[in-house]
Formats: structure tokens, C-alpha cells, sequence
């Protein structure tokens, strides 16, 4: 794979938040909330294909943005009664460097996400098995949604196992510091399972579907989406690597990266550790209202 760029240029349009100013510092640091993100991906008639979403313009954090599926860890993320096939938590706690605890947490996280914003479900009746129509666990879904059951209840209700091998470790970004809602976003990887499909029926997406890493870019530099710094970075990796097989089978090193935003004229640049503005640049990315995201 080739050195991917340490800076990232906005489009035009692009302003610096109102959140960051001496208000903002005098209220102290916000610790950023752990949260799960997922590239669904599968291949499609011209290549490698990822899902995403649109969230609702807005939405407090990311309004307007096209993202991966994901969201915060919930408190009850952390049961540990959930039955489990697969890497175990102390794996993914060396994989993300964090406790065995939060490892377990971010993976429920992931799986539940998924299924509660795509309608995908990495579980089956056993650890070698996966289910190939989640349409009987419609009902489900949306008490995970509303926070009336757990994953670990509504697996022990279904009888399925939470199969940790369909997922792959991939980054972990951190929003920076003088962003009033924060996040430590650990990224995973997942293929659609057979006989699956992804719906993005979540009231949080406006619009959802299936894309080429390479074609939303191409979205992005025409001003026809707008993307966060790590969804921007992940798509480009992800037209890197080419393919699903090849996505899959990458081994990368985690290490917890955040962007950070600098002026050149008129125009915003986004830049990431190693770049030699890096340090001195304020550590924000400023957001569009009118990116759209074709549906599939």
C-alpha cells in the first residue's frame, strides 16, 4: 500500500466551528465518550463496495456527515454474560491497547450498532454458523434501539452467539480536545454475511446505501458529500486496498490518531500526525450542510 497523505484539503464553504473559543477551554476538557465504528463491506459488480450513511443534518454531532455505521458504548455493552465465538476480549485489548473490559465493550458495541442502524447481524447458532435472515428479529432490533434490552439479553433470548471472528481491527481515532462532544472511535472491519442485506433503517440516517470507497471520494473533492477526517482517511484506505479479501486480511498496527485543521488562504486543510503543521494547528474540522449520498 502506498504512504497515504498527511493532509486532507476542505472544500470551499468550509468555516471554522463557534465551539472552539475561550468559553469552551474555561469549561475544561471533555473526555471523549468510547464508541464502536464499522466499514460493512461486500463485493459488488464493479469492485469493493462499503455502506454508509448520511447522518440527519441536526443531529448534535456529525449532522449532515456521510459516516460508517456506529455509535457510543452503552453502559450495558459491558455484560459479560453475551455468548461469544471468536477472538476473546483480552485479543481486541491488545489490538486497541485498553483494558479486556472495554475490549469486550466496544466489540458488543460494534455488533450492536451494526445491526441497529444496517439491520446486519454478526451472530449465529453456533460459532461457526451465522444468520442468514435477521427479518425475525425485527422486533428485537428496535428494543435495542430504544434501550429496553440488552445484546447480551436479546442474544441469550435468541440462543445465538456473537461470532468476534467476522470482525477485524482497523483505527482508532480520537476527536480533539476543544470539540464539546468527543469520542475515542475504535474502527472495525466486517463483510456482509450471506443472505443478509443492509437496509439503514435508523432514524439517525436520512440516506443510506452502498458505495465505492473510490466514487465517494470523487463526491467528496466535487462537493457532493462531506466527510469527517476518519471516514475520509478510512475510505481512502479502503480504495487502496482494492478488495474486501485484501481488506480483510490486513494486520495494522492501532494507534489512536486526531486530526487537526489549518488555514492556507481561504482555504481549510485538515492535517494528521507527521505533517509539520501538525502541532501548531487548531484541532478541529469544521462541517458542510449539503452533502448527499446516493442510495443503492
Amino acid at each position: 500500500m502506498s504512504d497515504l497523505p498527511t493532509e486532507l484539503p476542505l472544500p470551499d464553504g468550509f468555516r471554522p466551528m463557534a465551539s472552539v473559543d475561550g468559553a469552551t477551554a474555561a469549561r475544561g476538557i471533555p473526555v471523549p465518550r468510547d464508541a464502536a465504528t464499522v466499514m460493512l463491506l461486500r463485493e459488488g459488480g464493479d469492485g469493493m463496495e462499503v455502506f454508509l450513511l448520511r447522518r440527519v443534518a441536526g443531529m448534535a454531532f456529525a449532522g449532515g456527515m456521510t459516516v460508517f455505521p456506529g455509535g457510543g458504548v452503552d453502559q450495558r455493552d459491558m455484560e459479560t454474560s453475551v455468548a461469544w465465538s471468536g477472538p476473546d476480549p483480552d485479543w481486541w485489548g491488545r489490538r486497541f491497547g485498553c483494558a479486556p473490559v472495554l475490549a469486550r465493550a466496544l466489540v458488543c458495541a460494534a455488533v450492536r450498532e451494526t445491526f441497529e442502524e444496517a439491520g446486519v447481524l454478526l451472530a449465529g447458532a453456533h460459532g461457526d454458523s451465522i444468520v442468514e435472515d435477521t427479518g425475525g428479529y425485527r422486533d428485537a432490533r428496535t428494543a435495542l434501539v430504544n434501550r429496553s434490552v440488552s445484546l447480551a439479553r436479546f442474544l441469550a433470548d435468541a440462543e445465538l452467539v456473537l461470532r468476534t471472528d467476522l470482525l477485524r481491527p482497523w483505527a482508532n481515532w480520537v476527536t480533539p480536545a476543544e470539540e464539546p462532544r468527543r469520542f475515542d472511535a475504535r474502527f472495525f472491519l466486517a463483510v456482509l454475511p450471506e443472505g443478509q442485506s443492509a437496509d439503514g433503517m435508523t432514524t439517525e440516517a436520512d440516506l443510506a446505501g452502498w458505495r465505492r470507497p473510490a466514487d465517494v471520494l470523487e463526491d467528496w473533492k466535487v462537493g457532493r458529500c462531506s466527510l469527517l477526517p476518519p471516514t475520509w482517511m478510512t475510505l481512502t484506505e479502503l480504495a487502496e486496498a482494492g478488495s474486501v479479501e485484501a481488506a480483510m486480511a490486513q494486520n495494522r498496527a492501532i494507534k489512536k490518531i486526531i486530526p487537526r485543521v489549518i488555514r492556507r488562504g481561504d482555504v481549510l486543510h485538515a492535517v494528521f500526525p507527521g505533517h509539520p503543521d501538525y502541532d501548531s494547528a487548531v484541532p478541529h474540522l469544521p462541517a458542510r450542510p449539503d452533502d448527499r449520498l446516493e442510495r443503492s
